[in-house]
């Protein structure tokens, strides 16, 4: 179930985009010592990076914006039937990087917090290409018009 969460204005005054989205911790999430594996949290980040990029309106990135870096803090549990929510938001924009933080929360408080690094290049292509004036826009908070 995602969480109805507001993109920011194109007025500059707000914060970085950003979105939340909520899972439940499935049975194929945990492991042998019966909470969740810890790549849960990298799918999770996933997803909401999924939904932060529809909402953004820039669906044609999939595909073209490889990870490159991915690191996450284990702090507490998550345990199978368990609400999770995951904040992702856009902390910085590089020439042709992206990178992001989140944060995840159980029903007890904050279980991981990370970050992930993407870099735009095309399928084919052998290095990074800068983001297109318009998404580099998108991605800097100014959400595009309908």
């Amino acid at each position: 179930m995602d969480i109805p969460d507001p993109l920011p204005a194109a007025d500059g005054d707000s914060a970085s985009p950003h979105v939340v989205i909520e899972r439940r911790v499935e049975w194929q999430d945990t492991d042998a010592a019966g909470h969740h594996h810890f790549s849960a949290i990298q799918r999770w980040a996933e997803a909401a990076e999924a939904e932060l990029l529809r909402r953004l309106h820039l669906d044609q990135l999939f595909g073209s914006i490889p990870r490159v870096h991915f690191e996450a803090d284990y702090l507490a549990r998550l345990w199978f039937g368990e609400n999770v929510r995951t904040e992702l938001t856009i902390a910085k924009v590089g020439t042709s990087s992206l990178h992001y933080a989140f944060v995840v929360r159980g029903e007890k408080g904050t279980a991981a917090t990370g970050r992930m690094v993407v870099v735009h290049s095309a399928a084919d292509a052998t290095g990074s290409a800068p983001w297109p004036d318009q998404v580099r826009a998108a991605l800097l908070g100014a959400v595009p018009q309908e």
